[in-house]
């Protein structure tokens, strides 16, 4: 079951691959001729249809049909992602764990049940540091006698995962920046992500905050609770 939903996973990136190709291959081709298309993959399809309908530019009839038909491929494609999402999500529904998974800030339905397919048992790491470690979330070490300096992250372990979850951290990012813009309550994790963002910079801050992410869910699951994002450890309650 669980090679099941990552080769779901797997079908789902290869037509995203897809869609991603020829959205770019369409831009570029309107761009030859003058048509510039907006940022945003919502932006295609009316743009081409603007552009196929106008018969004052200078697009060639044979190019006109070619680009109806790559619009068709990048709907297909579409498709297709939305129709395994649906499988997915039926799995989901059935798998407690990634219910569980759910809970947390900046993991869905598609971070949820690739973890829960690619990871299986999370007993099987020690800590949450080593989990983390194992998605190569944790920074290299560079020591040597009483100093001690930390690197990038070692990008080690599953590539795929890592990406979901710092995509994910980036999104809790930017929804924690527009929640304060808007004056509501921030949770002890936001806050914390918040602060990190302003002396460290925003793109570290997602990093860390998937790092963060990971070693709570690991937690979660060992102590079998929910995802709590005002949890507080015994080492912090200590060094308060």
């Amino acid at each position: 079951g669980q090679q099941g939903t990552q080769g779901l996973h797997r079908i789902r990136e290869h037509h995203k691959a897809e869609r991603t190709a020829a959205i770019n291959l369409v831009r570029g081709l309107l761009r030859e001729f003058g048509a510039a298309i907006p940022a945003g993959a919502d932006k295609i399809r009316p743009a081409v249809l603007a552009a196929l309908e106008d018969g004052d530019n200078d697009l060639p009839m044979p190019l006109r049909h070619a680009l109806a038909g790559l619009l068709q491929r990048i709907a297909s494609c579409e498709e297709a992602m939305a129709a395994i999402e649906k499988q997915l999500a039926d799995i989901a529904r059935d798998d407690t764990r990634c219910q569980r998974l759910m809970a947390a800030n900046g993991v869905g339905l598609i971070t949820a049940t690739a973890m829960s397919a690619g990871i299986g048992d999370f007993a099987r790491f020690p800590s949450g540091r080593h989990f983390a470690s194992a998605l190569g979330l944790t920074p290299r070490e560079y020591s040597s006698g009483g100093s001690r300096k930390l690197g990038r992250i070692s990008k080690r372990g599953d590539v795929y995962l890592r990406t979901l979850l710092i995509h994910g951290a980036r999104s809790a990012l930017i929804t924690a920046c527009m929640a304060r813009k808007r004056g509501q309550t921030l949770d002890r994790t936001q806050q914390w992500a918040l602060a990190l963002a302003e002396r460290k910079g925003h793109n570290k801050a997602v990093v860390a905050l998937a790092n963060k992410t990971a070693r709570r869910l690991w937690a979660a699951e060992h102590h079998g609770v929910g995802f709590d994002p005002d949890h507080l450890s015994q080492r912090e309650q200590r060094a308060g």
